[in-house]
């Protein structure tokens, strides 16, 4: 099997598998979700997904179904039955179904679903980007179903043969369209505060530990599109692209560099 989904305990191919349209994330986008890779059948950090995809639950005032160790067996289990191990996962849960309402009911569980497909992680490229203006809602730290400017972000990329848009806020730098960003400036690594602006990317969690490790002075703190321009290196995380180093925004060209 090369692809497989899950719904609410359902398991099939994806093209077999369907939606309610009473989910609320058919017409409300009323949901979380959540994105680990496989590598030879093993789930990189899976735990630091599933955490991140309860709080999200939690700060959403969702009810789960289920508790994350039962997530996280199903997640094994599903990943067993697919005929190659290099895996994209992705989990979402919905607030649950009814009828189409915005206020909706204390009792509703939620609907979970997931998909499994081949994909290998992103490594050892050195990418282009551009900047755009960020139009995003104002909760961009919790991983909803509400991704309509990232989608069009990740299209225009497309378009223009770019790997990522960065987003930027008045010229703040937030993050890209499925990435987080960093710069490195001199002996100083740079990232954007964990705000209510961007995503805690798992795999930005694990570059700020590397850095430290490697002496550099990790600061959290708004920076602007004049220090991305300026910048000695630029970074690219996120689950299936851990770390890449970016060559180029915006015509600015950078030293690229293996971490």
């Amino acid at each position: 099997m090369k692809s497989l989904g899950y719904y609410n305990g359902k398991i099939g191919e994806l093209e077999e598998m369907e939606i309610p349209m009473l989910d609320r994330a058919v017409y409300f986008g009323d949901g979380v979700y959540d994105v680990a890779y496989a590598v030879n059948y093993q789930v990189i950090l899976l735990e630091e997904h599933i955490d991140r995809f309860y709080e999200n639950i939690a700060k959403m005032k969702i009810n789960p179904p289920i508790n994350q160790d039962s997530l996280k067996d199903i997640i094994l289990n599903l990943v067993k039955m697919l005929d190659c191990g290099d895996l994209q996962i992705y989990f979402q849960m919905s607030r649950g179904s009814g009828i189409r309402e915005h206020a909706y009911c204390d009792n509703m569980k939620g609907n979970l679903l997931i998909m499994i497909n081949e994909k290998k992680i992103i490594s050892n490229i050195d990418v282009e980007c551009i900047t755009k203006e960020d139009t995003r809602f104002l909760h961009c730290d919790l991983k909803t179903l509400n991704l309509i400017p990232a989608v069009m972000a990740a299209k225009e990329a497309k378009d223009k043969n770019v790997y990522e848009v960065i987003f930027h806020r008045n010229g703040r730098i937030t993050e890209c369209s499925h990435s987080n960003v960093h710069i490195i400036k001199g002996n100083k690594f740079i990232t954007a505060p964990l705000d209510n602006l961007i995503l805690p990317g798992v795999s930005r969690k694990h570059l700020i530990k590397k850095m430290k490790i490697k002496g550099y002075e990790i600061q959290e703190r708004e920076y602007y599109l004049d220090e991305l321009y300026s910048a000695d290196h630029v970074l690219l995380t996120a689950a299936g692209a851990p770390c890449l180093s970016v060559k180029k925004v915006d015509g600015y060209s950078y030293k690229t560099i293996k971490i």
